[in-house]
């Protein structure tokens, strides 16, 4: 019978290969829309384009390096379903590139369920507290937490609201916003926050990665494997 390591590194594997085909998926239906944009050269949205490259890498980037600290057997479905309904709610709105208020209307929809899934992420981080043997578990589960709190409670509910914001702004000036090709400001806007998120979670994970290493070599001398 496998022991709790293997079925750990089984459970592993198994989230990231979801998450490779879920966002595969997404960047195929990017791409697929983005061409007529791109080669016809209309500029105007070219910056949704660009903010769902982003939000692709993002996702893909969080989502990896959670599975690398948190995931342990067994497997959570509730977690992994999440993936698959934020991708199908992401994936819709990647084929509004050219419509700036049915993009903005599914972005809002997608923070709101992407705010879902790190409340459901945050319970298994204070699980992993509970866990962890040694002092390098604790430093790493407590700033995974820390920074939990602070993307279910500000960051992703702000973006809710700037893409709420944008759509109903679309709706009541539609002559300026879209006649006149306004939305490309509020695009730029998204964009840049959406770099700028990207750069963060970047620099946040390379503070957190190096403890990985140290977590699992407690949990191995403690007679078990993360």
């Amino acid at each position: 019978m496998a022991n709790q390591g293997e079925l750990d590194i089984l459970v592993v594997h198994m989230e990231l290969t979801l998450i490779a085909i879920v966002q595969g998926v997404a960047l195929t239906i990017l791409v697929e829309h983005s061409y007529e944009v791109l080669v016809e050269l209309r500029f105007l949205y070219w910056p949704y384009v660009l903010a769902g490259l982003t939000t692709i890498l993002i996702f893909w980037s969080r989502s990896s390096v959670h599975s690398l600290t948190v995931i342990r057997w067994p497997l959570d479905l509730t977690h992994n379903c999440m993936y698959i309904a934020c991708t199908l709610i992401e994936a819709a709105a990647f084929t509004q590139l050219a419509n700036p208020l049915h993009w903005y209307a599914l972005n809002t929809l997608f923070a709101v369920t992407v705010t879902v899934l790190f409340a459901l992420d945050l319970r298994m981080i204070r699980q992993r507290i509970g866990e962890c043997p040694g002092p390098a578990g604790s430093q790493l589960f407590a700033l995974l937490e820390k920074e939990q709190f602070l993307n279910m409670r500000w960051l992703m509910p702000a973006t809710a609201a700037f893409n709420l914001a944008a759509a109903l702004a679309i709706t009541t000036w539609p002559a300026a916003l879209i006649e006149q090709g306004g939305h490309a400001i509020i695009g730029l806007i998204q964009l840049a926050a959406a770099m700028a998120y990207l750069v963060y979670g970047a620099r946040f994970f390379g503070r957190a990665i190096p403890l990985v290493a140290a977590v699992r070599t407690e949990w191995h001398n403690d007679g078990k494997s993360l």
